[in-house]
């Protein structure tokens, strides 16, 4: 089975966030993204400590996607330097491990619900 990946990343609007999960999903470059509202974010940027509302997006995808979804989200994102950190997982139910390789795959997939 493909190696699954969680991708973080921050955007600063709900639009901002949207635009790119659905070009992600419709793309086969994430099987599911959810977006969380209300993060806090605090980081140095050009010499001064910021604090800004953020949303983090959640990507679900393979590594073998890592570069294509990369690519993807920074042509679309709003930041200069966008955050994207993949995470592998390293365990989780297999079914939907599955299915998130089957999305991204050349095949594309149905819903986790799906059988």
């Amino acid at each position: 089975m493909a190696e699954t990946v969680v991708v973080l990343v921050t955007v600063p609007t709900a639009d901002a966030g949207g635009t790119i999960a659905v070009a992600a999903v419709e793309e086969g470059l994430a099987a599911c993204v959810n977006i969380v509202p209300g993060v806090r974010s605090i980081f140095r940027w050009e010499g001064r400590v910021q604090d800004e509302p953020e949303l983090l997006l959640l990507l679900k995808t393979t590594r073998e996607r890592l570069g294509a979804l990369e690519t993807r989200v920074r042509a679309l994102h709003p930041y200069s330097v966008p955050e994207f950190i993949a995470v592998p997982v390293v365990a989780g139910h297999g079914p939907y491990l599955a299915w998130v390789a089957e999305c991204v795959s050349a095949k594309g997939g149905g819903g986790p619900d799906q059988e």
